[in-house]
């Protein structure tokens, strides 16, 4: 079997639960635990963890414990960011902009300056802004190997309130929210389906009615539900990035929207947000472009247009 090394940035909450993710699925031969809690213990406590846990997983891996040595990740196929500050995001992703970004800065040159040739998938909010964030201070890095999750989970949260709703297993439902990782992101409609039908089709044969802006709104707001009761998302979004780790490493053409570099899309350029993706071993492989209506399209530049003030919020962060 080929050695898979993958490195985790921050393992609290989502990082923790990602690093189980990819152990428990046989993804990983190493696996590299890196973060900078007040003190040294916390770090090894999770590796303790996982490798009393070993036994229950298909295979064994090394699991190493790297605390702040970020360099030690230079080797690893793909790099994940889950270092996030759970307190900031209390009131929105938003609330997290200057303090996620500020940890960008912390270890992204040295992991770059220690010949990183990998992929990096960022996990931390506000999505976009720091995988725009991490490819300024990589040096420009190749741009199709600094992925953001973006709206992957958004999306399942879509096909799971559509699935409430009508009964459906979301395994049917063809469902994705574009745009921004945040409340500007939105359900692309005009290209939804249920097995192989139209929404409208299954509305008339099934006799049911798909409220569309609720179904939206709980899209968009359901990570809002469960920080609300519980403090945090993990699961889902740790799964939806073991998701996203595992089409790279496996190289299987994995489509689904992540945040990634726009260049002209409806006009728009320069920036972060999520579209129809294709992932393999390389990062971005391709990017397609919905037809979208004339609605879509308006909710698309306001998607963008918030990204870049959030952008331009941080004042150091360039225009390209």
């Amino acid at each position: 079997m080929s050695i898979t090394k993958v490195g985790i940035i921050g393992v609290n909450h989502v990082g923790e639960h990602v690093a189980n993710a990819l152990l428990a699925q046989g993804l990983v031969s190493e696996l590299y635990l890196c973060d900078k809690e007040g003190n040294d213990r916390f770090c090894k406590a999770q590796v303790n963890d996982l490798q009393d846990a070993m036994a229950f997983y298909p295979h064994s891996a090394k699991v190493f414990e790297c605390d702040d040595h970020y360099e030690e990740l230079a080797d690893c196929d793909v790099i994940v960011n889950a270092a996030g500050h759970i307190a900031a995001a209390r009131n929105g992703r938003d609330g997290e902009l200057k303090v996620t970004t500020d940890e960008v800065k912390t270890f992204a040159k040295r992991v770059m300056d220690a010949s990183f040739k990998g992929v990096w998938v960022s996990v931390a909010n506000p999505n976009d802004v720091v995988a725009e964030a991490l490819w300024q201070e990589s040096g420009h890095y190749d741009w199709h190997k600094v992925i953001g999750s973006g709206t992957t989970l958004d999306s399942l949260r879509l096909r799971h309130a559509i699935s409430a709703t009508t009964g459906y297993g979301p395994s049917s439902i063809n469902a994705w929210m574009l745009g921004e990782h945040g409340l500007g992101e939105f359900a692309c409609w005009s290209h939804v389906s249920l097995g192989c039908l139209r929404p409208d089709e299954v509305e008339k044969q099934a006799d049911i009615t798909l409220d569309r802006e609720d179904l939206e709104e709980q899209a968009r707001r359901g990570g809002y539900v469960t920080i609300s009761g519980k403090g945090c998302t993990e699961y889902s979004i740790a799964n939806s990035t073991t998701e996203i780790v595992k089409a790279i490493l496996n190289d299987t053409k994995l489509i689904t929207p992540v945040s990634t570099r726009i260049e002209d899309v409806y006009g728009e350029s320069g920036v972060w947000a999520s579209l129809p993706t294709v992932i393999g071993k390389s990062g971005v492989e391709k990017i397609f472009v919905p037809t979208f209506d004339s609605e879509e399209e308006e909710k698309w530049h306001k998607a963008c247009a918030h990204i870049r003030e959030n952008v331009e919020k941080l004042g150091w962060l360039k225009t390209f």
